[in-house]
């Protein structure tokens, strides 16, 4: 009997010895420590690529760091100790992107010519170019709780997200009223418009503008938001300073979107018979647009991935 204590006391001292023994076989410490630095990204598509090697559902793709979608947010953290980290989130964005079309030149095809094969008519070159910048900064605090490879963890954080976006248009076609001397008049046609943007406005006309008009420059309105939440998660190190582990959040959400600006050009007319024609141009602006919301969170381009399978990177 005596034993038999004795066996079942050195077993739970083993136990409790290799529970406590946060440490690698080569001394390597298994949770972060105090100067140590964090990163942290969506471990999903590494587990799907490990599962697809057993259970053959999908085509086993290789995983990349691109996986991410146009919210990709780059999240780190900093420990002042043992059980306090600062955290923070930073997406900077900048893109342009230009379509170039061929046109016909209005301006060199006299009216009343018999029909030719387009490839033999002076063309000329219509240019959409869009730019758009993207600015998701965030920052907070974490304490986290345990003493062994599981650890729990929460904390609070406050975050911004900026979003501006900008169309440009140059026709190759400048317009050219009807008048006395005028051989070839120019006017808008839906020749000149661009699949994906609405560039072109032909019928009926737009409000304020005599005719067919088209776009020189749409400027969206500016959104911004702003969000101050707290979160909880947990990690289990499955190797030194490597986790998995996941989070969710709950705070307010505050966003603006600012009006649109539509910069439109056309061939107005006064008079009969086209007398007095002139282009002219004019500026619509759209409507604001606001919102709050006071819920859990969700992936987004401030907090980075929230509600999702993590792997932590610490060094």
């Amino acid at each position: 009997m005596k034993k038999s204590i004795a066996l079942v006391a050195l077993a739970f001292g083993v136990t409790g010895a290799f529970a406590q023994d946060l440490t690698s076989k080569k001394g390597e410490p298994i949770l972060p420590e105090a100067g140590d630095w964090g990163l942290a990204i969506d471990a999903t598509p590494f587990l799907n690529y490990a599962g697809n090697f057993f259970g053959k559902t999908a085509n086993n793709t290789a995983p990349t760091w691109g996986f991410f979608t146009t919210a990709q947010t780059i999240t780190g953290k900093y420990f002042k100790d043992a059980q306090t980290a600062f955290r923070g989130s930073v997406r900077i964005g900048i893109n342009s992107n230009s379509v170039r079309n061929m046109t016909t030149d209005r301006g060199a095809v006299t009216s009343g010519t018999a029909a030719v094969y387009p490839s033999s008519q002076p063309m000329k070159e219509n240019v959409w170019k869009r730019s758009n910048t993207v600015i998701g900064l965030a920052g907070g605090i974490e304490k986290r709780k345990g003493k062994t490879r599981l650890q729990g963890y929460y904390g609070g954080e406050v975050g911004i997200y900026l979003n501006m976006m900008k169309d440009k248009f140059t026709y190759g076609n400048a317009l050219v009223a009807p008048g006395a001397g005028v051989t070839n008049p120019v006017s808008v046609t839906n020749s000149d418009a661009f699949t994906g943007v609405t560039n072109i406005d032909v019928a009926p006309p737009i409000q304020g503008v005599a005719g067919s008009a088209r776009a020189t420059q749409i400027k969206n309105g500016t959104v911004f938001s702003f969000g101050v939440r707290g979160f909880v998660g947990a990690e289990y190190f499955i190797l030194p300073k490597m986790s998995l582990g996941g989070e969710f959040g709950w705070g307010i959400g505050l966003s603006t979107t600012g009006a649109s600006t539509t910069s439109w050009e056309s061939v107005g007319q006064s008079g009969s018979a086209g007398s007095n024609a002139t282009v002219g141009t004019t500026e619509i602006k759209g409507s604001k647009q606001g919102g709050f919301s006071l819920d859990t969170d969700g992936k987004n381009s401030v907090w980075g991935p929230t509600g999702a399978l993590r792997l932590n990177l610490y060094f």
